[in-house]
């Protein structure tokens, strides 16, 4: 059964950190329909001045933060000791966990384009150790087909594998289809599926997502992704479990309940939040 368009949601701009301008997608007020992604910020300008204030240090705990930087570059620093840079096409992925403070730096560069995305730790995991990893170049594979192509950033593809995440499985792909041009993806019919017009606009059966627009798709064993017949696209997919389990969300926290999310910010008062070595 062809998947098709459920809901669309298309973004604003809006600032976070000490002032960067970004498109947000997703937010508390997408979480049932998104589940298991909480939040979907986009990253795309020309002009510095939007962006290089950067995040300065800030907690998390209880996700897992997912950046993909097609253009420009992200240097990131962790209370476990990490410090590391993405740049043109790499993603940084950061398990929060127990609790992680980090910090997002991003320099100047001819174009920044890309996004982060928040995703949900099941309940049983909400309190794992904290992990970073980066998805380099090197580790990304371009599979070509006809009149485009697809960049495996995590997960699987046909006979593809790509970088797999400890928690919930997340299929990644970073789509590009020449104008006119369509590509048939087969799914898991369990699967919670999203997709995102990062660049251009596309079709999914008769239905036209324009640019940032995140469009959850119904269920089904397939989607058929077509770019318009005047301009190329780029699309991002994003499928894993949907978890359907009770959010209790406090800026950059995300628990199950308001006691754990208050617990979480007393942590913070008291100095006990983060469970492993600081390194700052």
């Amino acid at each position: 059964m062809k998947r098709t368009v459920k809901k669309m949601v298309k973004g604003f701009i809006t600032h976070d950190g000490a002032g960067v301008k970004l498109v947000r997608v997703l937010s508390g007020e997408t979480v049932k329909d998104y589940d298991p992604i909480l939040m979907l910020d986009s990253f795309d300008s020309l002009n510095p001045s939007d962006y290089i204030k950067g995040f300065p240090l800030h907690p998390h705990r209880g996700i897992e933060t997912i950046s993909y930087v097609y253009h420009g570059k992200m240097m990131h620093r962790d209370s476990i000791g990490n410090s590391d840079t993405i740049a043109d096409g790499e993603v940084q992925w950061m398990t929060a966990g127990s609790g992680i403070m980090h910090e997002e730096q991003i320099p100047a560069s001819k174009r920044m384009l890309g996004v982060q995305l928040w995703l949900n730790l099941p309940r049983k995991d909400k309190m794992c150790p904290p992990h970073y990893h980066a998805i380099k170049n090197a580790d990304i594979k371009e599979i070509k087909f006809e009149n485009g192509f697809l960049r495996l950033l995590a997960g699987t593809y046909l006979d593809n594998v790509g970088y797999k995440s400890n928690y919930l499985p997340l299929d990644f792909y970073d789509i590009h289809l020449n104008k006119g041009a369509s590509l048939t993806i087969k799914t898991p019919k369990e699967n919670s599926i999203m997709l995102f017009t990062l660049l251009g606009k596309a079709y999914v059966e008769k239905t036209l997502i324009t640019p940032k627009t995140a469009a959850k798709l119904s269920s089904g064993d397939e989607v058929t992704i077509k770019a318009s017949d005047d301009e190329d696209c780029q699309v991002l997919f994003v499928s894993s479990l949907k978890l359907d389990e009770p959010v209790a969300w406090g800026g950059p926290i995300v628990m199950n309940s308001k006691e754990e999310l208050y617990k979480a910010f007393d942590d913070l008062d008291n100095g006990t939040f983060i469970k492993e070595k600081i390194e700052y």
